[in-house]
C-alpha cells in the first residue's frame, strides 16, 4: 500500500495563534490597570470550514513582551555575580531609554537632559537622606516630585525652542548641572559625591550575592514600572493626541487639540518617572557622583536609541541591551568595545530606517515591492491568480473560482465578432444565436459594483443615459459619459459595446 502523503495547510493561518474555548462559556479578559486596554488582544472568529468558535491573538507584540521579561526573570538569578550586576544595569538604563522614547517619540521633543533630570533628583533624595535623615521610601517621592519640577522648568523652553536649538540647550544645562556639583562647597570633601545613602539593600547585603539578587528584582520592578507608564501613555487619549498632531500641527490646531499642552505633559510625567529612576539609582549603589552627568554617559544612551530604535519602547529596550552588554560585559577589551558600538550605530544609521525594530517593516517593503514588481512583469493577468497572493486567501475556493472565470472569459473573447456585435445592433432583445446568448449570460451574472445600467432622463422621457453601479447601498450610481440615446434600442447596444469592451481589455 502506497505511503499516503502528509498535506500541509499554506497561507498565513500555520503561524497565526488560535485557542478553541467552549461557546457556551462567557469570555473574561483582563485589562491594563487604569485603561480600557486588554494585555492579550484575542479576537473571537469563527472558523470558516469547521465553523467552530475560535480566539486569535491578533497582536503577538504583548506575548513576546511577556515571554522576553519572563525569560529574563527567571534566567538572571543563576548568573554569576558580575553578570547580575551587568542584569541590574541593563533594567536601569533600559527603564531611562523607555522614558526618554517618550518624550522624544511621542511627545516629539528631542531633548538631552534625561541624565541631568536623573541626576539633579538622585541628589536631591540623596542629600535629603544623608543631611536631613529622611528614611529611604521617602527618597521615591522626593525624587519624583524634583523631576516634576525639573521637568517643569526644561518643559518651558520647549514652547518657544524645538529641533537642533532645544537640543544643544539640555546639553548645556547637563553640563552646566555638572559643574555646579563639581564646585559645591558642601560637597567639596567628597569631589561633588554624597556617599552613605541609605537603600532598600541591607548594608550587610551591600555587594553580597543576596544584595545584588535584590538589586536586580527592583531594577526589573523599575522597568515593569517604566514599560507601564509608556503603555498608558501611548495607547490613552494623551498620546492619541500627539500621534493626531504629529505630522500636521496646523490640522490639530484647526480640529481643537491643543498639541503643546499635551507635549508638556508627556515631558512632565516621563520627567517624574525618570525622577524616581534617579533615587533609584542613588539608593543601589547607596551613593551618586557627578558621573552621572558626565558626555560620555548621554552619548551611550544616544546609542542605545539609534541603535534600537526612536518612538518604541522595544528599540529602547533591544538597544540598551546591545550597549550594555558590549560596554559592561565586555571590559577585557578596553577601549575597542567603544569602537565596537559606534561601527554598529554606524550600520544600523546607514542600512535601515528606524533601527534595529525598523528592520523587519522595511524588509516586508522591499518583500511586497519586488512582488509588486514581479506582477508587472507578467504579460497575462485579468483575474489569473498570482502566486504571491494566493497564499494569503483564508478561503482557497476563491483560487478556483477565478480559474475558472478566467477560462471561461477566454472562451467568451473567441466568439466576439463583428457579426455578433451586428447581430445585437440589429436585435438587442429576443431570440439570439447561441454564440451571443453565452457572452449576454455572462454578461448578465456579473458583479453588481461597475455594472451598467440605462437611466432613463426625467426631463426628456424617450433619452438614456449610461451609468455605472457602485454596488454600495446608498452610493448613487456614476455616469459613463455625456451621451443621450434617443431610443431604448441603442442604449441596450451602447451597454453591450462597453461590456464587450471591458471583456476584451480584461
Amino acid at each position: 500500500m502506497p505511503e499516503m502523503k502528509k498535506l500541509y495547510e499554506i497561507g498565513n493561518r500555520p503561524r497565526e495563534i488560535f485557542l478553541s474555548p467552549d461557546g457556551e462559556t462567557p469570555t473574561r479578559r483582563s485589562r491594563v490597570p487604569f485603561t480600557r486596554r486588554h494585555w492579550l488582544k484575542w479576537r473571537s472568529r469563527y472558523n470558516p470550514k469547521s465553523l467552530k468558535l475560535e480566539k486569535r491573538l491578533e497582536d503577538k507584540k504583548p506575548l513576546w513582551w511577556m515571554l522576553s521579561l519572563g525569560l529574563l526573570l527567571l534566567v538572571t538569578p543563576f548568573l554569576g555575580n558580575s553578570a547580575l550586576t551587568v542584569a541590574s544595569i541593563f533594567c536601569m538604563f533600559a527603564a531611562i531609554n523607555v522614558l526618554w522614547t517618550l518624550i522624544i517619540g511621542t511627545a516629539g521633543i528631542f531633548s538631552l537632559a534625561t541624565l541631568a533630570v536623573v541626576g539633579v533628583s538622585g541628589y536631591a533624595a540623596a542629600a535629603f537622606n544623608v543631611y536631613l535623615g529622611v528614611p529611604w521610601p521617602f527618597m521615591f517621592v522626593i525624587g519624583c516630585l524634583t523631576g516634576l519640577v525639573a521637568g517643569g522648568v526644561l518643559a518651558l523652553p520647549s514652547t518657544r525652542l524645538d529641533g537642533l536649538y532645544f537640543a544643544l540647550l539640555t546639553l548645556g544645562i547637563v553640563e552646566i548641572c555638572r559643574v555646579f556639583v563639581q564646585q559645591l562647597k558642601s560637597l567639596g570633601a567628597t569631589n561633588g559625591s554624597i556617599n552613605q545613602v541609605d537603600s532598600f539593600i541591607p548594608s550587610d547585603w551591600f555587594l553580597q550575592r543576596e544584595g545584588l539578587l535584590l538589586g536586580f528584582f527592583g531594577a526589573f520592578a523599575l522597568l515593569l514600572g517604566a514599560l507601564l507608564l509608556f503603555k498608558l501613555v501611548n495607547s490613552e487619549r494623551l498620546g492619541m493626541l500627539l500621534q493626531t498632531a504629529r505630522d500636521e500641527e496646523a490640522f490639530a490646531e484647526a480640529i481643537g487639540i491643543d498639541y503643546r499642552r499635551a507635549r508638556l505633559m508627556v515631558f512632565m510625567i516621563s520627567s517624574a518617572g525618570l525622577g524616581i529612576i534617579g533615587a533609584f539609582y542613588a539608593m543601589y549603589y547607596r551613593s551618586i557622583s557627578p558621573s552621572i552627568f558626565s558626555l560620555d554617559q548621554l552619548l551611550l544612551l544616544f546609542a542605545m536609541i539609534v541603535i534600537g530604535g526612536i518612538g518604541r519602547a522595544d528599540g529602547a529596550v533591544l538597544g540598551t541591551a546591545i550597549v550594555v552588554l558590549i560596554d559592561k560585559g565586555l571590559l577585557d577589551l578596553g577601549p575597542v568595545r567603544i569602537l565596537i558600538v559606534a561601527a554598529i550605530m554606524l550600520l544600523v544609521t546607514l542600512l535601515t530606517n528606524n533601527g534595529l525594530v525598523g528592520a523587519r517593516e522595511q524588509f516586508r517593503n522591499y518583500r511586497n515591492r519586488k512582488k509588486s514588481e514581479a506582477r508587472a512583469r507578467r504579460t497575462e493577468k485579468g483575474g489569473e491568480v498570482m502566486p504571491e497572493e494566493a497564499t494569503d486567501m483564508p478561503d482557497k475556493q476563491e483560487i478556483f473560482y477565478r480559474r475558472f472565470n478566467k477560462r471561461l472569459r477566454d472562451e467568451l473573447k473567441l466568439l466576439i465578432t463583428p457579426e455578433l456585435i451586428e447581430e445585437h445592433r440589429r436585435k438587442p432583445l429576443g431570440r439570439h444565436s447561441d454564440a451571443l446568448s453565452r457572452v449576454l449570460n455572462y454578461f448578465r451574472r456579473s458583479e453588481m459594483p461597475d455594472k451598467y445600467a440605462i437611466l432613463r432622463q426625467p426631463e426628456n422621457f424617450n433619452h438614456y443615459k449610461i451609468v455605472a453601479l457602485s454596488g454600495e447601498r446608498g452610493a448613487p450610481p456614476r455616469l459613463v459619459d455625456d451621451r443621450l440615446y434617443e431610443s431604448i434600442d441603442e442604449a441596450y447596444h451602447a451597454v453591450f459595446l462597453l461590456r464587450v469592451n471591458d471583456l476584451l481589455e480584461s
